[in-house]
């Protein structure tokens, strides 16, 4: 065989631009499916993958729905991020640049990759720097305690409504759905202390090492958030070296991608990025907002 055969195909054969989108902690990809679709609509190639130990998987379909869903050992935080680094690389090898983005704990494993990884942009969605919303318990400062070892196997913390959503309707079948089957579209109904002291680690490394990230950014945050607070959207804009673009959305909690402006966001996410990491010629079929979405949101340089 010729040496140089391999020279025929190209390095990166797919011409479009990649997204990896990266779901929050103990929650699954069903999270990211509107900004999936949207930015696939958009002519991006787009992947939204569950990981092991990170995210919680739910039960099958048809199957009892005593069944608890599915939760791997949790590993050491680098492990999340590995796994995370894995998925880009698959992408870089046929994408020629490929953006990052992530929704609350999402979006801090997203800036962890973006220290390991070449991000072309990064979209980062009700980033949690800090756990400071309006819903945490004043009890969470004593959080570190159940992070001693013996402890932190096997207790955990049962979410409370509003989920991170404010639309009623939408958080009466997030119940629903976590009396059922203990998880939906907004995640599961407990956070093991063992996923919470590694995602606390994991906000340790990328609060210490912000200046060192340049790609692009856009933060997308509630102003009443109900999880993490103005004080994340701060942090970013301080300390990343590159100051993000900032927009603020005030008809929403922290679930962004599912709450009562989730057009409002995808828009604002993919207009980013078109304009970072342009496809080419724009979608014939644009996202539109619905009629009971408000179409009015801050935006910050």
């Amino acid at each position: 065989m010729p040496n140089n055969v391999h020279n025929a195909f190209p390095a990166h054969p797919d011409p479009r631009p990649a997204v990896l989108l990266l779901h929050g902690l103990c929650a699954n990809p069903l999270e990211m499916m509107p900004l999936a679709r949207a930015l696939r609509d958009a002519g991006y190639a787009v992947e939204a993958p569950a990981l092991d130990g990170y995210g919680v998987v739910p039960p099958v379909a048809g199957a009892p729905v005593a069944d608890k869903p599915r939760r791997a050992p949790v590993p050491p935080f680098e492990q999340w991020v590995d796994m995370a680094a894995a998925h880009f690389d698959a992408l870089a090898a046929r994408h020629s640049r490929v953006a990052i983005g992530g929704l609350s704990m999402g979006s801090v494993l997203a800036l962890a990759l973006a220290l390991k990884r070449p991000a072309a942009a990064l979209m980062l969605l009700s980033t949690s720097l800090h756990f400071d919303g309006w819903n945490v318990s004043p009890w969470r400062r004593l959080l570190p305690l159940a992070y001693v070892p013996p402890l932190r196997q096997w207790l955990a913390f049962r979410e409370t409504p509003p989920y991170g959503i404010k639309n009623e309707r939408l958080r009466e079948w997030v119940a629903q759905a976590m009396n059922s089957s203990h998880v939906s579209a907004a995640g599961a109904d407990r956070l093991p202390a063992a996923s919470l002291y590694q995602a606390s680690r994991m906000i340790r490394l990328v609060r210490r090492r912000l200046h060192e990230i340049d790609a692009p950014a856009v933060v997308l945050h509630a102003s009443e958030d109900d999880v993490s607070g103005p004080r994340s959207v701060l942090e970013l804009q301080r300390h990343l070296a590159t100051t993000p673009e900032v927009h603020w959305f005030h008809h929403s909690y922290h679930m962004l991608t599912l709450d009562n402006e989730r057009g409002a966001v995808t828009q604002a996410a993919r207009q980013f990025l078109q304009r970072l990491v342009p496809v080419g010629a724009l979608s014939e079929h644009p996202t539109s907002l619905t009629t009971t979405e408000d179409r009015r949101h801050e935006q910050h340089a």
